[in-house]
Order: C-alpha cells, then structure tokens, then sequence
C-alpha cells in the first residue's frame, strides 16, 4: 500500500507512477476524494466522542434532581458517537480499498512503458560459438538422463517433471552453492511454508492482476506460494523491527508452484516454464533509505553466481507496465540460451520500498521513538531454470556437458556430466 501522506501531498507522483505503469490514474483521484471523506468522519467521530466525555463529567456533578434529563441527552449523544463511529470505520474501509488497488510509486528513471520497452544495462560473459549442431536443453537432458519429462506429464499433467540422477543432484548442487554464497554474505536460512493463509499472499501483493497464477486451497483457505518471497515477507507481520544500517536478510529454500496462467504457448518444451520447481530467494529487511544500496548489493550476488557458472548473461531494467504491483523496480537478469538464440530470465531482484511492509504492518522504530514501515527486497540466487542455461552452454560436441568448475565440490569432484 502506498503511502496515504504522499497520495495526499503530492497526488501528481502518484498519478505519473499510475501513467507510467499503464494502470488506472483516475483511480488515483478516487483514493483522494475517499481520503478527504474519511478524514472528515473522523474528525467528526472525534469531536463527538470529545463532547461526550465532556457531557459525562458533566452528568456525573450535576444534581440529582437534573441527571434524569441529563441522562437522556446523555444517552442521545451516545447513539450519535456510535453511529459517527461506524461512518469513519466504513469511510476507513472505502479509503482502504481504493488505496491498496495503487500501485507502488516506481523509482524515478525507471523505463515507462510495457514488457518490451526494458532497457538493457549490461551485457556480460561471451555468448557460446560451437563448431557442431548444438542442442537444446530438452535432447540434452534426456539423453543424459537428467530428467524424464514423459513421465512427469504421466504423473502430474504438463509441465511437470522428474529431475533423475544427476539432474536432480545438479540442482541441488546449485542450490547449495547458491545458499553458500548466501551465507557469506549475511544471510540467514530459512526453510519455508509453501502454504499461506490469504492475508499473507495479499500483503505482499500477490492477490492483484496475477492472482490467476496462483494456486489456492478452498477447502483450507491457504494458497500455494509461487516464491518463498510470499513467506519471508509474512514472516515479521505485525512486528517492530531493529534493522540496523546493515539490515535483516534471510534465504528462503523453497518448492515454488504457479498455474502460468496465460502462458500457453510460451516456453513450454522441456523445464524452462513449469508449474513446480525449487528456488533458493534472497529477502532483506532494511531502513527505507537504505533500499536502493540494498537492491545493487542483491543485483551483485547473482552476477557474481552467473558469472562463476561461466553463463553469457545481460541485466535489464524492467519497464514499468512490466512490473509487479509490489516492485518499485526491477531487475532482470537473463542468460543467454544457444537453441533460442536469445536471451531468457533466470533471477530477478526487486525493490518493493515500504509497500509491503505498509500492508503487513512491519515496522522500526525512529530516532523520534515512532514507528515507520520498513523497505524490503526480493531477489533469486538459484532455480531450476538455471540448468536449460547450463546444459546449453556448457555441452560439447559428443553430447556430454561440462561442469562448471565452482559446482564440481558439490557433484562429488564430478567434471563431465556423459551418458550413462
């Protein structure tokens, strides 16, 4: 949720950020006039409920042969408090509703505009040549014997799989070298629910224009994360935090389940768009004025991990229609894919400001001894994807793949992944 003081004084930022977007700007205008009409019944609540006690101490000096009438008015005053009462608390709501359909103001210089209106920041590493027909990551796997595609449609419907042998201990193997680097740079491991009540995925704004992706329980009232990003930002709802100048970081290891609603037709052979997979997410917690180092620091962690996997790769700065209702902006970074010919995302890492922590009530306490929303941010380390990356890139002519050097200690020392 935006900030309702910022919608107020300077609707303008609010209306450009609708604009950018591509989102509604009347909404905008609609938030004020309910903000304007929910200040009032306030007030008025208050000012009543401020004549009341008055009245009270009134009542209780007066004589006894005055209080019966005085009791009445009393009394007629009361109904007036409480009906006063409801109007601000049904204005509070109005005010709510609209102010949580906003979106959250994106940081200036962010691309306006849709998916393809990103621009490109960097491209890094040399995009694999080979001197053979090179295969993609499907023919790869299967004749390795990496994972069984066939059998994971038998089992579950498609765009499942089963990771087999060495497919699944390279994932893993990912996965643990990402949660390495996580740990030497401060963050704390988490093994998170996949499962979360309804006003957890909605405070971190997963319930808006994607809520079709996600996967919901009726019968539970619980909902499928498709990040551990939905946990971690749940995990300090409601509580007052003493982030530091350094701030809280967590590493959330995760199964990750999205419908892909409205994919159809969009990467769908082999593993690269699928309905479940594994992901290791870094979440930190940080003072708001300290976000944007914060979003370069988790930026620098996954180059570093593309980069040492020997992975082609440019970073994006996603435009704003482009981006989640949550991300005040976002980075993309995306490997190159040698059958594709193109470019693909493998992380992502978001800067969300306050407004998550704004809807999940988190808070730290000022130098003043007030309480203010947090910032958090999101950002991949690992995933499942990763491996179309690996596989393409790092095959040789025979069909064998290489291991990259910095995940070999995690295979046993293995160098060559070859047919069984």
């Amino acid at each position: 949720m935006i900030d309702p003081v910022l919608l107020r004084e300077t609707p303008d930022i609010v209306r450009n950020s609708q604009r950018a977007r591509g989102s509604s700007v009347e909404l905008v205008d609609l938030a004020l006039a309910a903000d304007t009409e929910r200040r009032a019944a306030i007030l008025e609540f208050e000012n009543l409920r401020a004549e009341q006690n008055a009245f009270g101490k009134l009542v209780a000096a007066a004589p006894k042969d005055e209080k019966k009438a005085l009791v009445a008015q009393a009394q007629e005053l009361a109904a007036r408090v409480k009906a006063a009462s409801q109007r601000a608390t049904e204005k509070e709501g109005e005010f709510t509703e609209l102010a949580r359909q906003i979106q959250n103001i994106v940081i200036d210089g962010v691309p306006e505009g849709g998916e393809e209106n990103f621009v490109t920041l960097r491209e890094v590493g040399t995009k694999p040549v080979f001197d053979f027909a090179a295969r993609d990551h499907v023919e790869l796997g299967e004749s390795l014997k990496l994972f069984d595609l066939a059998r994971g449609a038998k089992v579950s419907g498609a765009r499942f799989y089963f990771l087999t042998g060495i497919g699944a201990r390279l994932e893993i193997a990912l996965m643990n070298l990402a949660l390495d680097r996580a740990l030497e740079a401060g963050f704390t491991p988490l093994i998170t629910p996949t499962l979360v009540r309804p006003e957890t995925m909605d405070g971190t704004g997963f319930l808006g224009e994607h809520a079709d992706e996600v996967y919901y329980l009726p019968a539970d009232e619980l909902f499928l994360t498709g990040t551990s990003e939905v946990a971690l930002a749940g995990f300090h709802m409601g509580e007052i935090l003493e982030p530091g100048d350094q701030g809280m970081r967590y590493a959330g290891w995760s199964t990750c389940y999205r419908r892909e609603a409205g994919s159809h037709g969009k990467d769908t052979r082999g593993i690269l768009r699928v309905h479940q997979f594994n992901k290791l997410e870094m979440f930190s917690y940080v003072l708001p004025e300290n976000a944007e180092r914060e979003h370069d620091a988790l930026l620098g962690y996954q180059e570093r991990m593309l980069t040492d996997l020997g992975l082609a790769y440019r970073v994006i700065d996603v435009a704003a229609g482009d981006l989640g209702s949550s991300a005040a902006r976002k980075f993309d970074t995306e490997a190159w894919i040698p059958s594709q010919e193109t470019y693909r995302e493998l992380t992502s890492t978001s800067n969300c400001t306050t407004y998550q922590a704004r809807r999940l009530d988190t808070r730290y306490r000022t130098e003043s001894g007030k309480t203010a929303p947090v910032a958090t941010l999101n950002g991949t380390l690992a995933t499942t994807r990763w491996i179309v990356a690996l596989l393409e890139t790092h095959q040789q002519a025979d069909g064998s793949v290489v291991v990259p050097e910095v995940l070999r200690p995690y295979l046993g020392g293995l160098e060559l992944i070859e047919a069984p």
